[in-house]
Formats: C-alpha cells, structure tokens, sequence
C-alpha cells in the first residue's frame, strides 16, 4: 500500500512543491543534476520535524483564537477495507476524546494514485483479516471483493445517515450503521434488511455527497479511503491513528487519560524462543525506498534474534520500470515517512536523492557484496548515506563511502561497478513479490523449512506483524 501509498511506498517519488521533480516515469529515472538536487531538497524539507511542529503549533493558534472545537474529519470509502477497520474505531474515539467528528463519502483513488488496482484489492482483504483481531476489529478471512450492486446500496444505507439532520443523528449512529452495513458488504449478505431499518437516500443524492466528500478531500491533501484529517495533517487508518491520539492527547483533548489508546501502536516483539524450526525471511528491499531505509536495520535485527534466516531479495525501483505518481501521493510519503521514522527514534531525513544512476551502480555491487557475506551492510550503508546523512551517491566519492563503510573494498569495487549481472535476479525477485500480491517495497515474506509460506506482507509497519508469526511459529508444539 500499493496499500494506496500510504503507510509504504512504491518507489515511485518525483514529486515536490511546484512539480520540481519529473513525473513522467521513465524520464524520471536519471534526472539531471539540478532535478536531482531540487528533488534532495524537497525530500528534506518534507522530512523537517520543526517544520512539522510549526505547522501543528499554527493549526493549534488559529483553533483557539476562533475558539473552535476539536474537529476531525474522516473519509470512508465502502469499497475499501482498510476503511471498514476505521470506522470501527469512530465511536471509541469519539467517546474517549474531547473533539467532533465529521464523516465524509469518498470515492476512493484512481489513475496514478491506483497503480495495481487488482493486486491491491486481493492484498487489502488478506491483509485486513490478518491485523484486525490486532486492532479489536473484525475482517472476515477469506473474503471476496464485494459486488457493485452491493456497494452501491451500502452508499445509500450510510448516506441516509450522514445526510440527516444533525439533531436527528450524531456521529456514533453514522459508525454504528457504518459498522453493520460494512460487515454485511464484506460477508455478501443481504442489504434489504438494513436499508429498510435505516432508510436509504437516491442514487443522486448519494452521488452528490460522495462527489463533495472526494472534492473535500482532494483539496485537504489526500486521495484515498479510511484518512482522518485532523489539524493539516493526514493519518491513514488504524495504522496511524495512535499518532492522532498522541496529538490530542498532548492538546489535553483526552478524556480518559487512563485507558489505553483506542489503535496503540503495535511493537516489533519475537519473544524468547529462538528458531529451531528452519524458518526464514525473504525481505524484498530497494536502496529508493524511504521506508525501507527507516527499518531495514531493524528488521536485519530481528533476524539476528530470532535465529531467522535472513534473504535479500532486493527489487528495482518501481519509477525506474516507468511508473509515475502523483504530487499528493509522493509529499504524503514522504512526511509519513519522516513521522515514522521520529517515532522509531531516528535521526532520519538528510537526504540525497540515489534515484537512476546511484542505484543501478550500488545494485550492480550486491550480487559481489553478498559473495563477501556483507549484503546486509551494504545496503545499509547505502540507506544511511542516502537517507540519514545526505551524502551524494552520484558521485564515485559518495560511493566510495557507501562501499567502505559496509566493510568492502572499493578497489575491488571499482573493477565491478556499472556492469548488469544484476538485473535478471531483480526482476526474478520483483515476479516472486507479485506472487504473495505484493509489488511495493518493503516486502516481508515468512517462510517454513520446505520454503512454504506462511506470511506475506508489504510495508515497513507490518514488520510487527512479522515478528508476530515468527513467535507463533516457534511456540507451536
């Protein structure tokens, strides 16, 4: 996601303020140096946590000056599953905060925002059903994309409730009936019952609220279903909700300060069993991926404690296959990304952007760094230069940094660098992502002793998830 590009990337980031950078795919893929250096920048600064909290200190001034209430606006998309979890957390949050919530109708992404539009649907059901129980939410295992007919009624069961008269109905009625009609889209039931329970609007009526909602939403920033929006500031799903809660929390806008967080971020925990069922961990990483530079050394970790074998499987980035992105999606990312990594602890965010070039020579070295037993290092480092510390990778100097702080010779390296042994595993490694419904990085998939699997997911925050299965593993009899 992609889960929507939201809580992981699909490499696809061109994009700044006034379209700085290419978007057209391709010709994106070796910018000149002036792009690539406006692009460096851009990624910075979206990554600047004063800037960041200056935004949030500005949204909190204006608040109390027109002595306005905590507001948050939700957006639901039916058709998405991501968004049949977050409305289930609306009324918990509602009573446990001090704020007003306003639900809107969306349509959901399209175009550039919705590169995989099949993959994504078959991973966001798999994918929902394993984290849910997580979340002390409900999504049926196995489910199947619902029908239009379907859909198409639930749009009408739930606008009727949004559409009504404010003294008629409050935002917990709006998630209640969210909730059952939800539950009856996702188990293909019949939606009579309801619709004749709770009243329904017309076609156009419906039609018209979600062409406000998406129009509200596009001009707020976003593109996407199950986003609250609170402050200038986007938070996708049960994913990102505790980063909501933590800010009104620190506004003093919670009310029961002594329960636990209605989405508590969830924290990477193998326990103490170490593995001695042959289990591994083929990780699907790419050297653009700001989020795969923001947990490739943790998830590196858990290996090492877990006893799991570790696999690099290492993929090109998805803007250098031709795939573009939007300005939205690509600043989205980026912050996103920021905040994650803040969280995580990282002095995360000086970056040099390694896009084209850079790359395709780091990538022509790993098949030689992994023959030295130094694969995870190297990539590593290269992560580090081009994230954490800004170093130009353009150059044989930024290289040369990259290939001796991973412990490796850059003599030797300068014999191998630029050749394309390399691209027919990549692409091997990009064709077995597509198998698990995965095609953005970073990628996770869990493997038993007969290379069976047992996981696959996609995004550096479902690393928990991960390390969830491996515990499991290793406890069974």
């Amino acid at each position: 996601m992609s889960r929507k590009g939201k809580n992981r990337d699909n490499n696809q980031i061109t994009a700044g303020p006034a379209q700085l950078a290419d978007q057209s795919g391709v010709a994106s893929s070796n910018p000149t140096r002036l792009k690539r250096w406006l692009t460096s920048k851009v990624m910075t600064a979206l990554s600047n946590e004063n800037k960041m909290r200056a935004k949030r200190d500005k949204a909190e001034r204006l608040r109390k000056k027109n002595n306005y209430r905590h507001h948050v606006e939700y957006f639901h998309q039916l058709d998405d599953p991501y968004s049949h979890l977050a409305i289930q957390a609306l009324q918990k949050l509602q009573s446990q905060y001090d704020i007003d919530i306003s639900v809107h109708l969306v349509a959901g992404p399209t175009g550039d925002n919705l590169p995989e539009p099949t993959l994504l649907l078959d991973y966001a059901r798999e994918d929902c059903s394993q984290i849910a129980p997580y979340y002390s939410c409900q999504f049926p295992t196995h489910a199947n994309q619902p029908r239009a007919a379907q859909v198409a009624i639930a749009k009408q069961i739930l606008a009727r409730q949004i559409l009504a008269e404010k003294d008629a109905v409050t935002v917990n009625n709006i998630a209640k009936v969210g909730v059952e009609v939800g539950r009856a889209v996702w188990s293909d039931k019949d939606l009579k019952p309801l619709a004749h329970q709770y009243g329904y609007s017309s076609e156009a009526e419906t039609d018209q609220l979600i062409i406000k909602g998406s129009e509200l939403q596009s001009r707020l920033g976003h593109y996407s279903g199950a986003m609250f929006f609170y402050g200038g500031e986007w938070y996708w799903g049960v994913d990102r909700l505790h980063y909501l809660e933590q800010r009104l929390t620190d506004l003093s806008a919670n009310t029961a300060i002594e329960k636990p967080f209605v989405a508590p971020r969830r924290t990477i925990d193998i326990g103490p069993i170490k593995n001695n069922k042959g289990l591994s961990l083929a990780f699907y990483p790419s050297l653009r991926s700001p989020y795969t530079s923001i947990i490739f050394d943790r998830a590196v970790q858990m290996c090492h404690d877990s006893g799991v074998e570790l696999v690099l499987r290492p993929v090109l980035p998805m803007v250098m296959r031709g795939v573009p992105v939007t300005q939205q999606k690509g600043m989205y990312i980026f912050f996103d990304a920021a905040r994650e990594a803040r969280s995580l602890g990282l002095n995360w965010g000086k970056i040099a952007d390694p896009i084209g070039d850079p790359v395709r020579r780091a990538y022509s070295l790993f098949p030689w760094a992994r023959e030295q037993g130094k694969e995870s290092e190297f990539f590593s480092a290269f992560l580090q230069a081009a994230f954490f510390r800004g170093i130009n990778t353009n150059r044989d100097k930024g290289m040369r940094t990259v290939v001796e702080n991973a412990g490796l010779s850059w003599q030797q390296a300068q014999s191998i660098i630029g050749n394309h042994n390399w691209e027919a595993e990549f692409e091997a490694n990009r064709m077995a992502m597509y198998q698990f419904q995965s095609w953005g990085v970073p990628s996770f998939q869990l493997l038993d002793k007969n290379g069976q699997c047992i996981l696959g997911t996609w995004g550096q925050d479902r690393l928990w998830l991960v390390a969830e299965k491996i515990k499991q593993q290793l406890a069974a009899d």
